[in-house]
């Protein structure tokens, strides 16, 4: 097999891993989001649990790839797909982090028939969708589907600011809902960077394709 066969066959193991990845964090956060609004903390604690297993994951990109560009010295368009592999990965990492601090917020409110805000359901909708958006995107390099993760990450960014506003005003009414509304506002957070990362996904896309720095989180 010649060297360029076998770059492609381990450039391509990495991409797939990073599309697992993705999907896996999308996943953590549909999780923790559904454990927060049942207050499952048997759920909430196994995403804790599996945060682990991403972050390995994450580490075994970047090795694989910072291993490729010693071994392979690639140029260019070879070069910018594994730097990109590396930032992605990054990204995708402290996106299950997001999920997993949802199910900590999850435990600290504990089994107190607590109501949700229900916009976190709405804010997670369009989060998953921006995931498997930026997969579509990565997987076809496609630059104007990685565009539009910053029109979708302004809608969240819209219903965060909605939220947390609510959230000031029911403190005021009701101070003894002081670690309630904390939690809520924290969760709420948590999904808008959540959905940031994913247009630092778009932006990393852009990159790889266009050679050029692009900043979609403006």
């Amino acid at each position: 097999m010649v060297a360029r066969e076998q770059f492609e066959i381990e450039l391509n193991n990495i991409q797939t891993s990073i599309i697992d990845l993705a999907k896996e964090a999308g996943r953590a956060l549909e999780d923790a989001v559904h454990a927060l609004f049942t207050q499952d903390l048997e759920l909430a604690n196994k995403i804790i649990e599996q945060d682990e297993i991403l972050d390995k994951k994450e580490l075994q990109i970047n090795e694989e790839a910072i291993l490729l560009i010693a071994k392979e010295q690639p140029v260019a368009r070879d070069l910018r797909q594994l730097i990109v592999a590396i930032k992605i990965s990054s990204d995708l990492e402290r996106m299950g982090d997001n999920a997993t601090n949802i199910a900590k917020a999850t435990l600290h409110l504990g089994k107190h028939n607590l109501v949700v805000h229900s916009s976190l359901e709405n804010m997670k909708d369009i989060a998953i969708k921006m995931v498997d958006l930026s997969v579509t995107a990565f997987e076809m390099q496609d630059i104007t589907l990685a565009r539009k993760l910053s029109e979708m990450d302004d809608l969240v960014d819209s219903m965060y600011g909605d939220v947390v506003r609510e959230m000031l005003e029911e403190t005021a009414t009701n101070p003894q809902k002081i670690q309630h509304v904390m939690q809520m506002a924290f969760s709420a957070r948590f999904i808008e960077r959540f959905a940031d990362h994913t247009t630092n996904i778009g932006e990393s896309i852009l990159y790889l394709v266009k050679g050029e720095s692009f900043d979609l989180n403006q």
